[in-house]
Protein backbone atom coordinates (compact mmCIF):
# COMPACT_ATOMS: atom_id res chain seq x y z
CA UNK A 1 0.00 0.00 0.00
CA UNK A 2 3.14 2.26 0.55
CA UNK A 3 4.26 2.24 -3.34
CA UNK A 4 0.31 2.56 -5.14
CA UNK A 5 -0.19 3.48 -8.46
CA UNK A 6 -3.09 5.90 -7.78
CA UNK A 7 -2.00 7.42 -4.39
CA UNK A 8 -4.47 9.22 -2.63
CA UNK A 9 -2.90 13.47 -2.82
CA UNK A 10 -2.38 14.77 0.60
CA UNK A 11 0.00 17.34 1.60
CA UNK A 12 0.95 14.55 4.68
CA UNK A 13 2.63 12.74 1.54
CA UNK A 14 4.22 15.19 -0.08
CA UNK A 15 8.08 15.55 -0.52
CA UNK A 16 7.54 19.75 0.31
CA UNK A 17 5.47 19.51 2.96
CA UNK A 18 6.58 19.28 6.84
CA UNK A 19 3.76 17.89 9.62
CA UNK A 20 2.82 20.29 12.05
CA UNK A 21 0.46 19.77 14.96
CA UNK A 22 -3.30 19.73 14.84
CA UNK A 23 -3.11 18.37 11.57
CA UNK A 24 -1.71 21.12 9.56
CA UNK A 25 1.31 21.13 7.56
CA UNK A 26 4.10 23.35 6.68
CA UNK A 27 4.63 23.50 2.53
CA UNK A 28 7.71 24.85 1.01
CA UNK A 29 5.11 26.42 -1.67
CA UNK A 30 2.59 27.23 -0.28
CA UNK A 31 3.60 28.06 3.54
CA UNK A 32 1.35 27.15 6.30
CA UNK A 33 -1.46 24.73 5.14
CA UNK A 34 -4.67 22.49 6.00
CA UNK A 35 -4.45 18.82 5.01
CA UNK A 36 -4.96 18.86 0.96
CA UNK A 37 -3.04 18.86 -1.56
CA UNK A 38 -2.14 21.26 -4.44
CA UNK A 39 -0.27 20.91 -8.02
CA UNK A 40 3.30 20.81 -6.87
CA UNK A 41 2.36 17.91 -5.04
CA UNK A 42 5.09 15.17 -5.37
CA UNK A 43 5.10 11.73 -3.54
CA UNK A 44 7.53 10.54 -0.71
CA UNK A 45 6.84 7.41 0.03
CA UNK A 46 9.30 7.84 3.57
CA UNK A 47 6.54 10.06 4.77
CA UNK A 48 3.82 7.43 4.77
CA UNK A 49 3.10 5.80 8.68
CA UNK A 50 1.41 3.10 7.76
CA UNK A 51 -1.07 1.59 9.95
CA UNK A 52 -0.54 -0.90 13.08
CA UNK A 53 -1.34 -4.60 12.85
CA UNK A 54 -4.23 -6.04 14.42
CA UNK A 55 -3.56 -7.57 17.56
CA UNK A 56 -3.54 -11.36 17.34
CA UNK A 57 -6.49 -12.69 19.25
CA UNK A 58 -5.07 -15.92 21.44
CA UNK A 59 -8.37 -16.42 22.42
CA UNK A 60 -9.07 -19.85 20.68
CA UNK A 61 -6.01 -21.39 22.37
CA UNK A 62 -5.60 -23.02 26.04
CA UNK A 63 -2.15 -23.49 28.06
CA UNK A 64 -1.60 -26.62 26.66
CA UNK A 65 -1.40 -25.56 23.25
CA UNK A 66 1.84 -23.44 24.11
CA UNK A 67 3.67 -26.46 25.60
CA UNK A 68 5.71 -28.97 24.54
Amino acid sequence: MLFRKKMERSCEYCRFGTALEGGRVLCAKKGDVEIGSCRRFSYDPCKRVPPRPAAPDFAQFEGEDFSL
